[in-house]
């Protein structure tokens, strides 16, 4: 599709206070209608015309791991698609991305499609943050299905407050982390919750640092959701503390050094 016969996503979404209030406390909030029915049905097809052309995975199910189980992983869509570029760039998701954070400007880190298929895997419990090289906590991710879904299709799942405490353990998205992370958010009691159903358009919202994962899909249907990182204007780049950190300083931040302002090339102000 043309670019320029796609519905602009720039108009504003005006949030109420009490939608803040929650996303900073419990580190996550669902917010309904951020694309109305027909825009998500034309970006749907979109992002599907671009995941499926640069997926690469192509094992069967059973051949892969945990993380290969859980999702197909399509990552920076916008970087190599015009069509897509309009949707991750869109002012309507950076405005409430900042207005959830509480900052004036937001840049982007990356966005990635998360396919989870029918009878994929479960996502184990995991940290965004834990992958990023820079120094804020005022990090959000956008988590938006691009199709009706249900609890059983993979629903995103999260701890709520976790993000209070910030880096927990040094552990990459495993069965290490499931199990390590299980563990402590039982031992402090955290409160686990997920919507029950989410429809296309809809998205939730959660800080970098906030604990979640998600179940896998007992349904028929792949779960088709995209989602895009923000962090906050004027984060620097750290020096990074583990490897997977180091392939991101490379990758999203164009091998940014330590020190310097999270602004690459790929790190747009929106």
């Amino acid at each position: 599709m043309e670019t320029a016969t796609l519905p602009s996503l720039d108009g504003a979404k005006t949030l109420d206070a009490g939608t803040v209030q929650s996303f900073r406390q419990n580190g996550h909030v669902l917010i309904p209608g951020v694309l109305s029915r027909e825009e998500v049905t034309t970006y749907r097809d979109v992002i599907n015309n671009a995941a499926y052309k640069y997926n690469t995975e192509t094992r069967a199910m059973e051949d892969r791991d945990t993380y290969g189980k859980a999702f197909l992983q399509i990552m920076n869509l916008w970087e190599v698609d015009k069509a897509v570029e309009k949707y991750t760039l869109s002012k309507r998701f950076a405005k409430i991305a900042a207005d959830l954070l509480g900052v004036e400007r937001v840049r982007i880190y990356h966005d990635q499609a998360l396919y989870k298929e029918a009878g994929g895997g479960f996502t184990p419990w995991h940290q965004d943050q834990y992958y990023w090289p820079i120094d804020t906590s005022n990090t959000v991710t956008m988590w938006m299905p691009l199709i009706d879904i249900t609890e059983e299709m993979g629903m995103l799942t999260f701890a709520s407050g976790t993000h209070k405490k910030g880096f927990v353990d040094s552990v990459a998205i495993s069965d290490e982390s499931e199990r390590l992370l299980d563990a402590y958010v039982k031992q402090n009691g955290y409160t686990v919750t997920r919507p029950q159903t989410m429809n296309a358009g809809d998205a939730t919202w959660h800080y970098g640092w906030t604990l979640h994962c998600a179940p896998g899909n007992a349904s028929d249907t792949t779960r088709e959701v995209m989602t895009i990182i923000y962090f906050a204007d004027g984060a620097k780049v750290i020096t990074p503390k583990n490897e997977n950190q180091e392939a991101d300083r490379q990758r999203w931040l164009c091998g940014a050094e330590p020190g310097s302002p999270a602004a690459s090339a790929l790190n747009p102000l929106i």
